[in-house]
């Protein structure tokens, strides 16, 4: 997806990271039980910018958010966040999944659901205060659903709730925002909602990293991992979406070389910070 033009955003004032790699993996083995997600890879994910893992479904590109987020322990090499093992800062870290189930009838509020981005800050049964208020209205703003806010979350379509989960992720204290396949599937608004917010975490100095299967979502990335079942190339979208790299990852005669056009790597998707 194209980058959006940007409104004017308040800033979150996140924590200024020393170092220009907010994660740094060596060597690193990732897998649950007996399965091996990730074989031994090395990677780095760059400090204020947008990173895009992409590859083929089942190829480890949530493994490795898990990671980063501290919710997987390597089997081995090593992998940092903020320069310090992942379980340790995961306050600075704020993930959103890409799905998460609702039980039909529950009764939770969309307000509610944004609100418990401030839990980790104010505990579960806690006051929120005006602080805390604001910055659950901020997001709710930002991702266009205050006018949803008394509805139960059960009621509203997969894109809406989408945007929900996503302000409920701004609304969390971070530096570093973790997204599961953000765009897949969405309507054209809540695509562009969520869009916005990727390319606007950076301007406020946070960290963002991306799992996607779609090339122009990866295209318009600061840094992309190329994964399948290992790490195969990273760096610039135009270094590593190559067709070599490609067939590579999806399988040798999967793709033709008019399905990328890689040497046409538009201009725009690519900024400043």
């Amino acid at each position: 997806m194209k980058r959006l033009i940007m409104s004017e955003l308040p800033a979150h004032s996140p924590t200024v990271v020393a170092g220009s790699n907010v994660a740094v993996a060596r060597g690193v083995t990732l897998g649950y039980g007996d399965h091996v997600a990730i074989r031994a890879s090395d990677f780095v994910i760059p400090t204020g910018k947008i990173t895009a893992v992409i590859g083929p479904n089942g190829s480890g590109k949530s493994t490795i958010l898990n990671a980063i987020a501290g919710l997987l322990v390597p089997k081995s090499g090593t992998i940092t966040t903020f320069g310090k093992e992942p379980q340790d800062v995961r306050s600075r870290v704020s993930y959103v999944l890409q799905y998460t189930p609702v039980t039909q009838g529950t009764p939770i509020t969309v307000g509610e659901v944004v609100a418990m981005g401030r839990y980790p800050i104010t505990g579960l049964f806690g006051r929120m205060t005006r602080s805390d208020r604001d910055r659950v209205s901020e997001a709710m703003r930002e991702l266009a659903i205050t006018d949803l806010a008394g509805r139960h979350l059960g009621e509203l379509s997969g894109g809406q709730r989408q945007r929900v989960y996503v302000a409920q992720g701004i609304a969390q204290e971070h530096d570093l925002l973790l997204l599961d396949e953000p765009l897949t599937g969405l309507d054209l608004v809540s695509a562009q909602a969520i869009d916005r917010i990727i390319h606007a975490e950076p301007e406020r100095g946070c960290s963002v990293v991306l799992t996607t299967h779609d090339l122009e979502e990866a295209k318009a990335a600061d840094h992309v991992l190329l994964v399948a079942g290992h790490v195969i190339a990273q760096g610039a979208p135009e270094q590593v979406l190559t067709m070599d790299n490609l067939r590579e990852a999806y399988g040798l005669g999967a793709l033709h070389d008019e399905d990328v056009a890689t040497p046409n790597f538009p201009t725009e998707h690519h900024h400043d910070h």
